[in-house]
């Protein structure tokens, strides 16, 4: 059974994470967008991933996942990352 434990990922608030945000927004129906003075946290319930795909389609170019890490300001949640996703989620023992 899959946790509903809440995760979070938190982005600097600039041009470089806008199409990250955004594309975190589409692909995870469940999260919540908050935004704050220079900071954008994004809570989930259970799980939340991040496509390169989605990423790249909004930004215009071919983005490398580990370019989230330069705006990261940080998240909660156990990582589960590859060339493709960045997902986020607690693993159930």
């Amino acid at each position: 059974m899959a946790s509903t434990q809440p995760v979070f990922i938190a982005f600097q608030d600039n041009n470089d994470t806008r199409p990250i945000i955004e594309a975190i927004m589409a692909d995870n129906p469940n999260a919540k967008l908050n935004e704050m003075p220079a900071l954008v946290k994004i809570d989930c319930p259970g799980r939340l991933v991040v496509k390169r795909d989605s990423i790249s389609e909004l930004a215009g170019r071919d983005f490398d996942l580990r370019e989230i890490y330069v705006n990261l300001i940080s998240l909660a949640g156990e990582v589960d990352e590859s060339e493709e996703e960045f997902v986020l989620e607690w693993k159930t023992p």
